[in-house]
């Protein structure tokens, strides 16, 4: 007899990447390699300096139940953070909450902020694990469809305001962006900024991608440009891209006090937070000096030149420089084929992963997500595959 399991499965889909890795599965049981441009996953070590703080907590017996809330040295870390990097002042006692990762922290803001009905506005092409727990939180998906000008994604605030319907609550940003590369500037947000606070919308903002960011793009936090604004954001980051701490699975969100109060009491439904131990060490993360993440970005940089010059004269493609995060969104549109066709064929036919634009909303259509948060051979042996598949189109 079949099992019974709940209805709202029914409401959820597979991320892109999980749906990826399955035909990489299929591929692989035949043994032939592949080699994968694909994921969001840094291949720097954790700096030792971050490595070192969890080590000497843990032989201090850093192992017991950490505040719920996120420990108060964790929290005054990214209060002084946010002050000195992101120019926005947060009260670590009441205005900031620790989360086990940006998802969660965005998972918890969603159900904050949703009664059943209300809208989601999400940019289109954005980051598709959004979309669910949007569905989760009792809400639904209004996309908002981006346009390239210039050969960089732009969202503007006309097709923001055509999108908006009375259930319009929430509003969810990304930039740097995921998975286009736009860095969103100061004229851009405020003008986005007005349609929020004229419409009485909730911003959600999503800066995990924020310390990546080339050729002189600035990476600006809504909630800087105004209290008004701020008093209407909800800040969420994590220290997964920035630090190289994918697997350390500590972030965290910065919002007004009876927000953070009402996202905290989702927390505590599901999650101790992060142990304490990653905890110490995010503290350090934050506080010790950056240079670590300057020679990351530094290195990204290297790679995203190394995506362009490989790409540079193949017939019918086109590679628009990010401007920020690890992600190329290589335009293949004139090849006059579906992204996901010309996935299929660069994995099938060149052993080479990557992510079909689509995948990330219909204004993705025509193009692939290429990563270049791995570099060294990987990089260089998966583009020398890219370039050969997508030369023979």
């Amino acid at each position: 007899m079949p099992r019974r399991l709940s209805t709202r499965l029914a409401r959820l889909r597979q991320t892109a990447v999980n749906t990826i890795l399955a035909d990489v599965r299929a591929v692989e049981t035949t043994d032939a390699p592949v080699i994968s441009l694909m994921r969001g996953e840094p291949d720097f070590r954790t700096p030792a300096h971050i490595v070192e703080a969890a080590s000497r907590a843990l032989a201090d017996g850093r192992t017991s139940y950490p505040d719920n809330r996120g420990e108060l040295r964790l929290r005054a870390a990214i209060a002084a953070k946010l002050e000195r990097d992101n120019h926005v002042v947060y009260d670590p006692h009441t205005e900031v909450l620790v989360t086990p990762g940006a998802t969660f922290g965005i998972h918890a803001a969603l159900t904050a902020l949703l009664s059943d009905g209300d809208e989601v506005l999400v940019p289109d092409p954005i980051y598709d694990a959004y979309y669910s727990p949007v569905l989760l939180a009792g809400g639904r998906v209004r996309t908002v469809r981006a346009s390239i000008e210039a050969g960089r994604f732009a969202l503007s605030p006309a097709a923001i305001e055509a999108a908006i319907t009375p259930a319009s609550r929430v509003l969810l940003l990304n930039t740097p962006w995921n998975p286009v590369g736009t860095v969103l500037s100061r004229g851009e947000i405020e003008a986005i900024a007005e349609v929020v606070l004229r419409h009485d919308l909730t911003l959600i903002s999503d800066e995990i991608y924020e310390a990546i960011v080339y050729d002189g793009h600035c990476h600006l936090s809504p909630p800087s440009l105004s209290p008004e604004l701020r008093d209407r954001t909800v800040l969420v980051n994590s220290l997964s891209k920035t630090y190289a701490m994918t697997g350390w699975r500590v972030g965290y969100c910065a919002a007004p006090a009876d927000l953070t109060s009402a996202m905290f009491l989702v927390l505590q439904q599901s999650s101790r937070g992060p142990a304490t131990f990653v905890q110490d060490a995010a503290a350090v993360a934050l506080s010790a000096p950056q240079e670590c993440v300057r020679s990351m970005r530094e290195e990204y940089a290297k790679r995203r030149g190394q995506v362009a010059e490989a790409l540079a004269d193949v017939d019918n493609v086109r590679v628009p420089l990010p401007e920020g995060g690890f992600f190329a969104m290589v335009d293949v549109r004139d090849t006059g084929q579906s992204s996901d066709a010309v996935r299929r064929h660069l994995l099938r036919r060149h052993g080479v992963v990557v992510a079909h634009g689509s995948a990330y909303g219909e204004s993705g259509e025509g193009t692939l997500r290429v990563s270049f948060a791995a570099g060294s051979e990987t990089l260089t042996a998966g583009l020398a595959r890219l370039r050969a598949g997508l030369s023979a189109l």
